[in-house]
């Protein structure tokens, strides 16, 4: 369960369909979409 912040919602959702993404400085980082709204979220740092 990876939670992140979703700013249209303005709370702390659990992300929905959480992929595992690398920047372009080689961090890693997770992204998916909010479960109540649908709008993209993100998370760094989470792998």
């Amino acid at each position: 369960m990876v939670t992140a912040y979703c700013v249209k919602c303005r709370a702390k959702v659990e992300i929905k369909n959480p992929q595992k993404v690398k920047l372009k400085n080689g961090r890693m980082a997770t992204k998916g979409t909010c479960p109540k709204c649908g709008t993209q979220v993100f998370r760094m740092g989470v792998a």
